[in-house]
């Protein structure tokens, strides 16, 4: 059996087919890997299509911003509500954002600006997969940062990690936790539980019962114990704790299922999802529009998310990422097309919010990369590498990030 394939099909559906030995040795493997501290998890959301970061947190006090977009440019903070939400006199939040700018005012989100890879690739496939490789302009990498991550954590024998210790909610494994370390994917909570039920269910027990003390009887063992875990928290009947409503569109109930994930205790230390249509070159819009729309999800979904949460979001650290930003000037058919630099939101209990983060490079002509978009001046390895090390407790993040030398850091968590 093909490691995709029982990604795919959702775990324990396996039983019906067999169990493949390579498979259960890297089950095997991943229990003996020890998980952050203190109950620490990472979520990861991916804006794929190239998310437009100078709509997304909009550089108001910057006089070319208006010169370069007459037309989809977002007014400066006003009584309107068609206007930026002002964050520091400098720097607002698109009016769509609205449900985050609560986090701003706690201190629990940190926006990064001008971040991204130091390649110039304007090609999606390419700078997606440099970000999730970690490896700018290195096509040859096998694996994602952060399965390096899962697999350097260290072993001992007394430390059994759950088989759901890294998860994305995707019908395949996302290339930034694809590698040698085990994840899961699957497409819901409620489809899982029904593939790992009835025939399947006990067809896994009677093996783990009957089978010799050995790779299968150890592998069964675990995983059947870990998907009781997962049927008990009953994903059908889930309830948002303090008045959470999550959008229901496919973001909003994949966050949804994260917290899930989260508050039925089965380990989770890796969570990811995407969410597409970001590639805003036709109609994008302005206070409203394609791009609205799309923040408006988005930012309800991770609104929802940090209500759900809790307390819990003392441990939890959530970061947005895109593959990179959008040209300064708006094109000739009221959009953007691809550029450089971009931008992330750091949320988190042990963030330090409140403030926009990196070096603003200017939207001057001789200050954009290229003579056509946003510089970069964060490398978001340093992002990464911060979190890892900050925030899970990655003692090596040159082996996260292999031939990245700058060891400088943004101070993004407490």
């Amino acid at each position: 059996m093909q490691r995709r394939y029982f990604i795919k099909s959702g775990a324990i559906a396996l039983a019906t087919m067999g169990l493949s030995p390579s498979f259960l040795r890297r089950m095997t493997y991943g229990m003996a890997l020890p998980g952050a501290a203190k109950g620490k998890v990472l979520i990861c959301l991916f804006q794929r299509g190239a998310a437009d970061a100078l709509n997304v947190v909009v550089p108001f006090g910057e006089r070319s911003y208006y010169q370069l977009r007459p037309a989809i440019a977002i007014p400066a903070p006003s009584s309107s509500m068609r206007s930026a939400l002002d964050l520091d006199g400098f720097f607002g939040l698109h009016p769509s954002l609205a449900p985050l700018k609560p986090l701003w005012d706690k201190g629990l989100l940190a926006p990064i600006h001008a971040v991204g890879s130091p390649s110039s690739t304007r090609s999606h496939f390419d700078a997606q997969d440099y970000m999730e490789s970690g490896t700018p302009d290195v096509k040859g990498t096998t694996d994602g940062w952060l399965n390096r991550y899962l697999a350097a954590s260290g072993t001992c024998e007394q430390c059994k990690v759950s088989p759901f210790r890294a998860v994305s909610m995707a019908p395949q494994t996302p290339r930034i936790l694809q590698g040698s370390a085990p994840t899961v994917a699957m497409d819901s909570l409620a489809q899982f539980a029904v593939r790992s039920g009835g025939d399947a269910a006990a067809r896994l027990e009677a093996l783990y019962r009957t089978g010799s003390a050995d790779v299968v009887h150890g592998a069964g063992s675990e995983m059947f114990d870990a998907v009781k875990m997962l049927r008990s928290a009953n994903p059908q009947q889930y309830q948002p704790a303090n008045g959470a409503a999550y959008p229901r569109s496919q973001f909003g109930q994949r966050l949804l299922q994260i917290a899930q994930l989260i508050k039925s205790d089965v380990g989770l230390e890796i969570a990811f999802a995407d969410i597409g249509g970001w590639d805003t070159h036709v109609n994008q819009g302005g206070v409203q529009g394609q791009l609205a729309n799309r923040l408006d999800d988005f930012a309800q979904s991770i609104a929802a998310l940090t209500l759900d949460l809790g307390d819990r979001m003392e441990n939890v650290v959530i970061l947005t990422m895109s593959e990179f930003g959008r040209m300064a000037r708006q094109n000739g058919n009221g959009g953007t097309d691809h550029g450089h630099a971009g931008s992330m939101f750091v949320i988190g209990g042990g963030v330090k919010g409140g403030k926009v983060y990196g070096k603003w490079p200017g939207l001057a002509p001789e200050q954009l990369f290229e003579g056509r978009d946003l510089a970069l001046t964060t490398d978001f390895r340093s992002v990464f590498a911060e979190i890892a090390s900050g925030h899970l407790g990655a003692s090596a993040t040159d082996a996260l990030f292999p031939g990245y030398t700058n060891g400088s850091r943004l101070g993004v968590l407490r």
